[in-house]
């Protein structure tokens, strides 16, 4: 049976085989026999990190270290809250701060950031993913939404219904109407800035 440490665009762990691309750490979240208790996350430092890194090799929930989570890409990740590490991706770390600095016009230090996409991402008391809904022409390429009931990635003028296996094929969306967005408003405003998630199947 597969381990609970797979995490969607609307920021829920979840069980599945399907293979993520990248790995993220939110703490020690599981117990001894390799599974989840209530908390969903043990601090605010939500990174997104790569599989492979200096020829480091862990077991996958070992006790007492942090649970390794996995993602489908790097926008599912940023809509779960997550943002680069700053030490096996740095060079992406630097990339998104400095687009952060472009969009919030302020230098932030790592845990600047994790501060306030803390505060925007989840609500602490029910571990609710915080949501917003905008216009669709306000909501930047590489953010998820709600169509359907489902995660779409808004990429160029189209929504991809998102799944474990990739991304099915595109929908037109003409609509001035409202949409219910995902991605936490700090990552959506460097996503608006430049920031290019790498995305996997597009």
């Amino acid at each position: 049976m597969p381990l609970q440490n797979r995490v969607t665009p609307t920021s829920e762990i979840t069980s599945t085989n399907a293979r993520g691309h990248y790995m993220g750490n939110r703490g020690i979240l599981h117990n001894d026999s390799k599974e989840l208790g209530i908390a969903r996350w043990k601090h605010k430092a939500w990174i997104i990190c790569v599989l492979d890194f200096n020829e480091r090799h862990r077991q996958v929930m070992t006790p007492n270290r942090y649970t390794e989570l996995f993602f489908y890409d790097e926008a599912v990740a940023l809509a779960a809250g997550h943002r680069p590490c700053a030490e096996c991706q740095r060079k992406r770390f630097t990339d998104y701060q400095s687009h952060w600095k472009l969009a919030f016009n302020k230098h932030a230090k790592a845990g600047e950031m994790d501060n306030i996409l803390h505060s925007q991402r989840v609500i602490s008391h029910s571990r609710q993913q915080v949501t917003t809904n905008l216009p669709y022409q306000d909501i930047p390429n590489g953010c998820f939404v709600i169509h359907n009931h489902q995660p779409h990635l808004k990429w160029g003028s189209k929504l991809h219904p998102w799944t474990w296996k990739g991304y099915q094929n595109s929908i037109d969306i003409n609509s001035n109407g409202k949409l219910e967005m995902l991605t936490p408003i700090p990552s959506a405003k460097v996503l608006h800035a430049g920031y290019q998630p790498d995305i996997i199947g597009l």
